[in-house]
């Protein structure tokens, strides 16, 4: 199966890998089907999960690798990792900065990047699609180093990658699908919302893959950048959203989880 995989382009690779991650999404906003409403709680569990997840994948699937080949190519190891996440971060910004959205707790009012007159729940929408755009170019960074032999990148490793950022995407579905229907829209709507979410990382996955191949020099920038526009949505978006409304050590606790088991599955399977 591998084999398979493995002789296949590297931009059909991330293609793959990101439609697996949509997929996942999608699992998560189903959920919608079944529960009309998800106790805060629980809520607040399952994206502290979701971060730990993209934390851990932020550093042993990006910025270590990075750093590693930075060190054996006789560069400053830690400059192209510090530059990259740095600049991944500040993308992120400039998004939230053009793009009009709502995080998921927040009141309309309260609405961020350029004003606008559109609904509460295309800008609660336009908020999670912004913030996958960011896991979909890791997918495709990851593959194309592989692709590239760099030390410290696999196919194992990518597809490890987007196994975990599609763990964490299942919280993330629910969380948009589940209060929309509980704001009155129908669950198929809800669930189309929940899911649709998603589409742009198997594109922004196939762009990072291509992209390698036009900036190979910049590799371990690229895999840094990824990391730090992880980081962003993680500290920005996930980590106050788990603890609002005194859901603090839960989602405390599902974090330390979800880091736990994406470093297991980066260092036992990448």
């Amino acid at each position: 199966m591998m084999e398979w995989f493995t002789g296949l382009p590297v931009v059909v690779q991330a293609l793959l890998a990101g439609m697996m991650t949509w997929g996942l999404t999608a699992l998560g906003a189903a959920l919608v089907f079944v529960f009309t409403t998800i106790e805060k709680r629980v809520m607040n569990m399952m994206l502290g999960f979701a971060a730990g997840v993209m934390i851990a994948a932020s550093f042993w699937s990006l910025l270590a690798p990075a750093i590693e080949f930075t060190e054996k190519d006789g560069g400053i190891a830690w400059l192209p990792a510090a530059i990259g996440f740095l600049a991944g971060g500040f993308f992120v910004r400039l998004l939230d900065f053009v793009t009009p959205h709502l995080h998921l707790s927040a009141p309309l009012e309260t609405a961020e990047g350029p004003s606008t007159g559109l609904k509460k729940t295309t800008l609660l929408f336009l908020a999670i699609t912004l913030h996958n755009i960011p896991e979909g170019l890791a997918i495709g960074v990851a593959f194309g180093a592989a692709a590239l032999n760099m030390d410290g990148a696999t196919v194992a490793g990518a597809l490890t990658l987007a196994l975990g950022i599609g763990i964490q995407n299942m919280p993330e579905g629910a969380a948009l699908s589940i209060p929309l229907r509980g704001e009155g829209m129908s669950r198929q709507r809800a669930f189309n919302y929940g899911q649709l979410s998603a589409i742009v990382e198997p594109i922004a996955a196939m762009v990072g893959a291509a992209a390698v191949f036009f900036i190979q020099p910049l590799l371990p920038y690229a895999l840094a950048f990824a990391a730090g526009a992880m980081i962003f949505v993680v500290v920005e978006e996930l980590i106050p959203e788990s603890q609002a409304e005194n859901g603090s050590d839960l989602a405390t606790l599902g974090l330390m989880v979800g880091f736990t088991i994406m470093m297991i599955l980066d260092v036992a399977l990448g």
